[in-house]
């Protein structure tokens, strides 16, 4: 019996700790997919299939990348992405070729499309820049492989930036949509030409 009253003590005391440890919430953001109907020329009745982005590590998570240095990265306190940065670009870039309604189909693995191509994404830049002014810079290379042959059609490097124009975490995430939102209007429509 006196063990039995040992253990609840044991018990009760890990659950007031654990209630001591609880950190602060954490504001959670989403990047935007354009509206591209009127912003793009071109049409194409091909399938196209959009794998999951490769990033390094540091840019693989839901964490907010920021540079204060161009060899230190921190990540913006208080603050996420809703999912991880890739998948987010992903279902994003998906959704800004839909918009369009130029596009045969466009998916993601797992859709069942009869694909004729895919869009091989790298996301080498998620950030804001501290040094370089306080900006968003977002570079994503993109790679058009015809899915019927296996060879690539061609490679392109996208870049965007926007100035940060406040010193909130919503300022430093709404500098990043509007580079996103560029990025994609230029991937929609170098695609577009292609296939």
């Amino acid at each position: 019996m006196k063990r039995l009253g040992h253990v609840l003590g044991l018990i009760a005391l890990a659950g007031v700790l654990s209630a001591c440890t609880t950190t602060a919430p954490v504001d959670t953001y989403e990047i935007s997919a354009p509206s591209l109907e009127s912003a793009v020329r071109g049409s194409t009745r091909a399938q196209i299939l959009i794998p999951d982005p490769t990033a390094i590590k540091t840019l693989d998570s839901e964490k907010i990348v920021v540079k204060p240095t161009p060899y230190t990265i921190e990540y913006l306190g208080g603050s996420q992405w809703s999912d991880r940065l890739p998948r987010m670009v992903q279902l994003r870039l998906l959704q800004a070729f839909e918009n369009t309604g130029r596009v045969g189909a466009v998916g993601v693995p797992g859709q069942g499309l009869a694909i004729d191509y895919q869009l091989i994404l790298e996301i080498r830049r998620f950030e804001i820049d501290v040094v370089g002014g306080r900006r968003a810079i977002i570079e994503i290379s993109v790679k058009a492989l015809n899915d019927r042959n296996g060879t690539v059609r061609r490679t392109n490097i996208f870049t965007a930036t926007s100035p940060v124009t406040g010193a909130s975490n919503d300022d430093f995430v709404a500098a990043l949509d509007r580079a996103f939102n560029q990025i994609s209007r230029d991937i929609v429509a170098w695609t577009l030409t292609l296939v």
